[in-house]
């Protein structure tokens, strides 16, 4: 079977980040330390964090006195950041810096008296972080039928700001609905969606001319995972989300030859090196790297942990 990577794939420079720093605050101050969330989206990050020293919660009620507390790359509100100020909680903020660029462009947009339109997943907790960032009420659509519901009179001034890790497609449409329906509205270039998810969703679409079959490696959590396999899908390419080799279905592989393999932007390589041992064990495997996007972009860690 000839099997093909995508490039790039996995792991993107707010994902490396966010690990980064739970690992420093393990080594600089020793376990525990708090993490609100799960870093990332990711049980084989999140487990081996764990097994380090890291203690993973849903509440900073949960976070003991003077702990040091780690906030995930997904971004929270700001009632979040007051209360782990109240209790005089020593913070890392690993909120990944394309996220807090979108939080800082809903402010400026709501300092201009424009009512903010957010597009994205309820519930996601990116998005629960960026609708608790912005001083005033948002709109959130995650639809173009949510869009032609919305009750706003159509001279409304409306700004919109997008979650990072959606398809570009999906909001380009959304997008063009909420231009349709207003008048007076602004907002970010589409290229504002992140880099890592643009890159690696042009990369699945690469891939789809090539293969039978696309397995993503990802959680089922993983919003920007669960893209790439929409998009594998809407080719017209049988695609599938699995965790790990231990989820390989060999019936999927049945009648293939060529097989696409990519990872979401919070899947280690390690998790891609397993899906491929899982393979070999059905019959032999050769493997190359696609040609793609090379990704240069670093982020700056905390201060408190730069030097260290």
């Amino acid at each position: 079977m000839e099997v093909y990577l995508a490039q790039p794939r996995g792991f993107c420079a707010g994902v490396v980040r966010a690990i980064e720093i739970v690992e420093r605050a393990l080594e600089k101050y020793g376990p525990p330390v708090y993490v609100r969330h799960e870093i990332v989206h990711n049980k084989y990050v999140v487990e081996s964090l764990k097994a380090k020293g890291a203690i993973f919660v849903e509440e900073l009620s949960e976070v003991p006195p003077k702990a040091v507390t780690v906030f995930s790359a997904h971004g929270v509100a700001r009632s979040v950041e007051e209360e782990a100020a109240a209790r005089d909680l020593p913070v890392l903020n690993a909120t990944c810096p394309l996220v807090t660029k979108v939080h800082n462009q809903g402010k400026r947009y709501v300092g201009k008296g424009r009512t903010l339109i957010l597009i994205g997943h309820a519930g996601h907790p990116e998005v629960e972080g960026t609708m608790g960032q912005v001083p005033g009420p948002v709109q959130l659509v995650q639809s173009v039928e949510e869009v032609n519901a919305l009750t706003l009179p159509a001279d409304t001034p409306v700004a919109y700001i997008t979650q990072t890790t959606l398809s570009v497609d999906d909001t380009k449409d959304i997008i063009a609905a909420l231009q349709a329906r207003f008048t007076d509205i602004q907002g970010p270039d589409i290229r504002d969606i992140c880099y890592a998810t643009q890159n690696r969703q042009s990369a699945v679409r690469d891939l789809s001319k090539l293969v039978d079959v696309i397995l993503v490696v990802g959680a089922a959590n993983s919003s920007n995972s669960n893209r790439l396999r929409e998009i594998g899908t809407e080719a017209g390419v049988a695609s599938y989300l699995i965790a790990d080799g231990s989820e390989l279905n060999p019936e999927w592989l049945k009648d293939a030859r060529t097989v696409g393999i990519t990872a979401g932007a919070s899947a280690p390589e390690v998790l891609v090196d397993d899906v491929i041992e899982a393979m070999r064990r059905i019959g032999p495997v050769k493997v190359q790297v696609l040609p793609g996007r090379e990704e240069n972009i670093e982020f700056r860690l905390p201060a408190q942990l730069a030097a260290s």
